[in-house]
C-alpha cells in the first residue's frame, strides 16, 4: 500500500512538471501570435522594410532567410553526411576518435555569440568576406556541424547490425553496403535532424549580426550576376536575416511602429519554425513508412 502511494505521488509530480512546461510553451507561442498575427497582411510579408517611416515589411528580410538556409545547408549537410558516416561505420575506437567526439561536444554547447565573433574574425576579416552571406553561412555551418554529425552518426548506430551482414553477404563492399543499405535505412532520422536544423538555421541571430549584416540592401530581381551586391542570388552581398531584423527594431526604435513590426516579424518567424519542427515528424514518419513498409 504504502508503495502504492509513493507509485501515485511520483506519478502525479511527473504529470504536473509536463503540465508545467507545457502551459509555459503554450501560453508563449500564443502570447506571440496573438500580438502579431493581426499585422501580418501579403503587403507585410512582401514590402520593403523602413529605417525611419512606419508601414515597412519584411520581404527582403524573408528572402534572405531562406536563401541563407539554402546555402549554409549546402556547405553543412555533405560535411555532417560525411563526418557521421565516419564516426558510425570507419572509426574504430581509439584516443584519437574519442578526442575528436569531445570536440564534437564542445563545438555544440558553444554560445551563438562566440561562434559569431570566431565568424567575424575568420571569414570577414581574415579570408576577406565581409559581411556577406556566405561568411553567415559558414559561420552557422561552424554552430550546427556538431549537432548534425552527432544525428547522422546515431541514425546510423541505430540500424540493426544484420542490415550490414545481410549487404556484405551479397557480395557488395563495404562502402556499396553503407551506401544502399545503411544510409536509406537511416534516412528518416537524418532528414528529421536536418529539418530541425533547419529550423535553428532560421532563427539564429547572434552568430549573424556579425558574419551576415545588419542591413537589406534593395534587390534587382532582373540581375543573376552571383558577385553583384544587388543579385538576389548573390552570396557576397549583406544579408539581414528575420531574425536580425527583429533584433535590429528593437534595439535601435527608430521606426515609429517598431512594436507592431517586431511583433508581425516574430509571428512569422514563429510560424516558420513551427512548421520546420512538425515538418520534420511527419516527413520522418513518412520517409520510415515509405522506406521500411511498416
Amino acid at each position: 500500500m504504502h508503495a502504492n502511494k509513493l507509485d501515485k505521488l511520483a506519478t502525479g509530480i511527473l504529470y504536473t512538471i509536463a503540465g508545467i512546461i507545457v502551459a509555459i510553451l503554450a501560453s508563449l507561442i500564443l502570447y506571440i501570435l496573438v500580438r502579431g498575427l493581426p499585422h501580418i497582411s501579403w503587403s507585410f510579408l512582401t514590402g520593403k522594410s523602413s529605417s525611419y517611416q512606419a508601414g515597412g515589411g519584411i520581404g527582403i528580410q524573408l528572402y534572405n532567410s531562406f536563401f541563407l538556409l539554402v546555402i549554409t545547408l549546402i556547405i553543412s549537410v555533405p560535411l555532417s553526411m560525411g563526418a557521421g558516416v565516419y564516426l558510425s561505420e570507419y572509426a574504430k575506437k581509439s584516443p584519437v576518435t574519442n578526442f575528436v567526439r569531445t570536440c564534437i561536444e564542445i563545438l555544440s554547447s558553444l554560445p551563438s555569440v562566440v561562434v559569431g565573433l570566431f565568424g567575424y574574425l575568420i571569414f570577414v576579416v581574415q579570408f576577406e568576406y565581409g559581411f556577406s552571406i556566405i561568411s553567415g553561412a559558414l559561420a552557422l555551418t561552424v554552430f550546427n556541424l556538431p549537432q548534425m554529425t552527432r544525428n547522422v552518426e546515431d541514425s546510423l548506430r541505430h540500424v540493426h547490425h544484420t542490415q550490414r551482414e545481410a549487404g556484405l553477404a551479397l557480395g557488395i563492399s563495404r562502402w556499396e553496403t553503407v551506401l544502399h543499405v545503411v544510409i536509406p535505412e537511416a534516412l528518416p532520422g537524418i532528414v528529421t535532424g536536418i529539418v530541425l536544423a533547419s529550423g535553428r538555421i532560421f532563427g539564429e541571430a547572434a552568430a549573424l549580426i556579425y558574419t551576415a549584416g545588419q542591413s537589406a540592401p534593395a534587390l534587382d530581381w532582373s540581375n543573376w550576376n552571383i558577385f553583384s551586391i544587388t543579385s538576389p542570388i548573390s552570396i557576397f552581398r549583406q544579408a539581414e536575416t528575420l531574425a536580425v531584423h527583429i533584433w535590429k527594431v528593437n534595439s535601435e526604435g527608430t521606426i515609429p511602429d517598431s512594436t507592431v513590426v517586431s511583433s508581425g516579424s516574430a509571428a512569422v518567424l514563429l510560424i516558420f519554425i513551427l512548421i520546420f519542427n512538425f515538418g520534420a515528424r511527419k516527413l520522418g514518419s513518412y520517409l520510415h513508412k515509405k522506406l521500411t513498409s511498416a
